[in-house]
């Protein structure tokens, strides 16, 4: 048998893929947008800056004029606040005013190749060779009146926003550690409410394929899987009695086949070796006639209850009188109940009562019940018959005083492979099949059936039907 896959392990593969994936997108994506976010912040941050500069730079006409040491120490005070260089350029690339150089910023340098055009807004790196460290370079020009005089440009270490960065970025980090951890109680959790419940149900389920319906569901939760246990526990229960019943019914059958065969074949065997003489053939023939009907009537039975089983009941609905049913039904048994003294008593609503069902089906269920009632009941007793109307329903009971049902047989009456103790009744001949065709037949109907009984005081079937409509 191929192995299983194991739906814990692939639980934990999963949770581990998603912790390695979690990480790397926090180290490479979130890296990449979280350092652009700061990028975009310190250059607005800059811009602000560069303005109130320009603003202040323009008004004091710094360039070559009388207050240039004021400008200077106000470019300075910037540049220690915000941790910037900032520059004076004139438009041809020379370098005016310096605040890393703290003799007012006098500078000989020239930026080569300086082109504010590829700027853009600001530039990253190390400003045409200028610093020897990665800088974030934000310009705007100065204007004396409408000619341009040079530029004004703010340098910014991005080690700073680099290590804002890595700030930020190990807070994630943390978080995102914490987050794992607790997901581990998710993982606890799976494990003990859903993985070892599932696993034990996967264990029972196997030993109930392999007929072993002792083993116990240990499953004790009030979830959808402790219902599921509950449920596949109840389902082998019934498969264990079930096996049972047919193991019952398969004896009781074969005994009830094998005893008329029997009774059959020694009376033919006697009457042909001349054991029986001629003149006795006719009334041996005749019990051979009675063993052959027994015969038929189990296999009767059996082709009904597959019929059953096979298509279900087709019906045949019109209103009939059921009273007018009763009476027949009752006829058909005269001879047994005036052979055993057995009288029956019947107390039937109206003196016509029309119903809604299949006339010879429903006839069929008063035949097995009336036939299970004489066949229980004691001689010189009374089977009471009675129809008491309620609203659109019909209830039509029959009521016998015979041996009754032990009480943990009333639940199973009506399984189609259930027999009770046959030493109970006068007749043995039964298959265990009547009731369970009258509830094939009830059920169809959308009709229910009942059965109250005490032993030693009798028994009571009562079912309902539906009354007609006028």
């Amino acid at each position: 048998m191929k192995k299983r896959r194991s739906v814990y392990n692939l639980l934990t593969i999963a949770y581990v893929i998603f912790m390695v994936l979690s990480f790397l997108t926090v180290s490479l994506v979130s890296y990449r947008l979280l350092y652009n976010h700061l990028i975009e912040k310190r250059v607005r941050q800059l811009n602000r800056e560069i303005s109130t500069l320009i603003e202040f730079y323009s008004s004091e006409r710094a360039m070559g004029g009388a207050s240039r040491d004021v400008v200077f120490r106000y470019l300075k005070s910037v540049d220690v606040v915000t941790s910037c260089t900032i520059w004076v350029v004139d438009e041809n690339g020379n370098l005016v005013m310096n605040t890393a150089d703290n003799n007012l910023g006098d500078s000989k340098l020239t930026v080569e190749d300086f082109n504010p055009a590829e700027i853009r807004g600001y530039m990253i790196g190390d400003f045409y060779g200028n610093f020897d460290r990665s800088m974030i370079s934000v310009y705007a020009p100065l204007h004396a009146g409408f000619k341009l005089r040079g530029y004004l440009i703010m340098h910014c270490p991005e080690s700073s926003i680099i290590d804002d960065e890595n700030e930020i970025l190990n807070v994630v980090y943390i978080t995102v550690l914490i987050i794992f951890f607790l997901s581990l109680i998710i993982l606890a959790f799976f494990t003990v409410f859903i993985y070892r419940p599932l696993k034990k149900i996967t264990y029972v389920t196997e030993e109930y394929a392999k007929g072993n319906y002792e083993e116990k569901m240990e499953v004790r939760s009030d979830d959808e899987l402790g219902y599921l246990a509950q449920t596949l526990g109840f389902m082998a229960s019934e498969i264990a009695r079930t096996e049972d019943n047919q193991k019952k019914f398969i004896a009781n059958v074969s005994h009830d086949f094998r005893s008329p065969l029997t009774s059959i074949r020694g009376y033919l065997e006697a009457m042909i070796d001349g054991t029986i003489p001629p003149e006795m053939h006719g009334k041996y023939l005749g019990i051979v006639l009675n063993e052959t009907d027994r015969l038929t009537k189990l296999t009767n039975s059996l082709l009904t209850l597959n019929n059953l089983n096979v298509r279900g009941l087709i019906l045949e609905m019109r209103d009939f009188d059921i009273n007018s049913a009763i009476k027949r039904t009752c006829e058909t048994f005269e001879g047994r109940c005036t052979q055993r003294n057995i009288s029956i008593e019947l107390v039937l609503t109206d003196e016509t009562m029309f119903v809604r069902g299949d006339e010879g089906k429903l006839q069929q269920v008063f035949y097995n019940l009336l036939d299970n009632a004489i066949k229980f009941s004691p001689d010189d007793s009374v089977i009471k018959i009675e129809t008491t109307k309620k609203g659109e329903k019909l209830f039509v009971s029959v009521k016998d005083s015979g041996v009754g049902i032990p009480k943990d047989s009333l639940k199973l009456v009506f399984d189609r492979f259930y027999k009770t103790d046959p030493s109970r009744g006068k007749d043995k001949k039964g298959t265990g099949l009547g009731l369970a065709i009258v509830k094939e037949i009830i059920k169809a109907h959308d009709e229910n059936i009942d059965v109250v009984s005490t032993e030693g005081a009798g028994t009571e079937f009562t079912f309902t039907v539906a009354v007609a409509k006028k």
